[in-house]
């Protein structure tokens, strides 16, 4: 049992307040391997009190200075990859293959991107005598999730950087231990103490508290739709700025001119990365009802094709488990649900993968004929679950895309690269996805339209949620 007891306040590892431990569980072994402290108001107001110190100076750093210590913390996260992934591997599942290859490098992603982004950005606009003026937000709270830990703490902790505000983070208490070592290499890269600071904790106990502290002028959360309002509620009071990146249920549109056999499989396979843990996995695919038999055959044969491991045994393409046991139960209770609905299960199905029977593993599921209606097509399982839908015409496929609460991501599949313009132009989602596209971290613009979010991640446009606009009249001489 490895003890990860201390919060990272003011450039300090310290005790908390009142000692409240909590067991770290491996998902894939469904026992306990570290212990980590819960945090409680007042460690919060430790932390807050000095991000507010630090923001006096930090915010009147200069931009070379900024975008060197991010560039540290992207060398520092590089240095440390393995000790990384295997955090990432160890709490929330990802096999060491996809920790390595798509976990850690998320993250890095994000602090080189920024230190990019910083070096040329416009901090002042003059328009006639009027001076437009950009200038950090303060102090940030941050409560990421258990999916993509890396990439969700650096969406927000590097612009933060970038922008001179300070931070305290929250980490998902499932997965808080690549936190953990993010606050050693921050301190080894000489982040400035107060700068960053950690409290670990849970929703009620530290959350909650943060979304209501006077002392913090914005929250941003990375979670579910649920979680996501009880932190716009909690913020109300204090006329915080709140950002959110929430749920999805995000459409697979593959038209009729596409290459089927690489647009369905492709399809497949992109919803069982990270075992479908991810909020904008492509868990509705839409296909023309002419085609429906053949991509049934095309993604059966796929899912049936996908292995199932952990850790360093994991062949690579593998699916890790679900992350933890209330998520696990949720899945398997869904799929139950497209059972009994009526939807025609393709492959996969309730319970464990062959040859599985302890850890929280779930088996590739498909579902066809699947109406819109139909619970597993409305809620977000958030698990390695594939609904496939039938159309009639296009303007059916554009209709049912949009017709769900959500709208982070969407994907569109077809051999003319305008027609996938046109559809994608008609889906009311933040991200649209042509024929595979995958993100681009420097210039894309992360975030969803309707209940799936408020503001957005990533690039120039992940800068603006951190700064304030300031309006100089009388800038020049008349």
């Amino acid at each position: 049992m490895q003890d990860y007891l201390k919060f990272y306040i003011n450039g300090e590892w310290v005790d908390p307040e009142t000692p409240r431990t909590l067991e770290v569980e491996n998902p894939a072994t469904e026992e306990p391997f570290a212990r980590i402290s819960l945090g409680s108001e007042a460690d919060v107001d430790k932390a807050v009190a000095a991000a507010k110190a630090a923001f006096e100076s930090f915010s009147q750093t200069s931009v070379e200075f900024r975008a060197e210590l991010l560039e540290k913390i992207a060398a520092g996260i590089q240095e440390r990859a393995s000790d990384m992934a295997k955090a990432i591997s160890d709490e929330m599942g990802a096999p060491m293959w996809l920790a390595s290859a798509a976990q850690v490098p998320a993250g890095m992603g994000h602090y080189m991107a920024a230190a990019k982004i910083l070096r040329e950005y416009q901090w002042e606009e003059e328009r006639g005598a009027t001076l437009i003026r950009k200038e950090p937000i303060g102090v940030c709270g941050f409560i990421t999730p258990w999916n993509w830990p890396q990439n969700q703490i650096a969406c927000k902790v590097a612009p933060a950087i970038a922008t001179g505000c300070t931070m305290v983070l929250k980490p998902s208490e499932i997965a808080p231990l690549d936190a953990m070592l993010v606050a050693e290499i921050f301190h080894d890269a000489g982040v400035p103490p107060g700068v960053f600071n950690l409290v670990n904790g849970d929703g009620p106990g530290v959350g909650a508290y943060m979304s209501q502290h006077p002392g913090i002028d914005m929250m941003s959360f990375t979670g579910s739709t649920r979680a996501g309002v009880l932190v716009s509620q909690a913020a109300a009071p204090t006329v915080k700025r709140v950002a959110l990146e929430l749920g999805g249920k995000s459409p697979n549109i593959v038209l009729p001119d596409a290459d089927l056999k690489k647009a369905v499989s492709g399809g497949v396979m992109q919803m069982m990365t990270n075992t479908g843990q991810s909020c904008n996995a492509p868990s509705r695919m839409l296909v023309q009802k002419d085609q429906q038999e053949e991509a049934i055959a095309i993604a059966k044969a796929t899912a049936e094709q996908v292995k199932v491991g952990a850790g360093d045994e994991a062949p690579r393409g593998a699916m890790g488990p679900i992350s933890n046991g209330n998520q696990w139960n949720k899945v398997q209770d869904l799929i139950q649900k497209g059972i009994d609905e009526g939807a025609t299960l393709v492959a996969g199905g309730t319970g464990r993968p062959e040859g599985f029977n302890k850890g929280y593993f779930t088996k590739p599921t498909v579902f066809a004929n699947v109406t819109n209606d139909m619970t597993i097509a409305r809620e977000e399982i958030f698990g390695p679950v594939l609904c496939i839908l039938p159309y009639d015409t296009e303007e059916d496929a554009i209709r049912i895309a949009n017709d769900t609460v959500y709208g982070l991501s969407s994907y569109v599949q077809s051999s003319d690269l305008d027609h996938a313009r046109k559809v994608g132009n008609q889906i009311r989602a933040g991200n649209v996805h042509i024929n595979g596209a995958g993100p681009d971290f420097a210039t894309g613009a992360f975030g969803g339209y309707k209940q799936s979010g408020i503001g957005r991640e990533w690039g120039d446009y992940g800068f603006e949620e951190f700064l304030e606009v300031k309006t100089v009249f009388g800038n020049a001489s008349a």
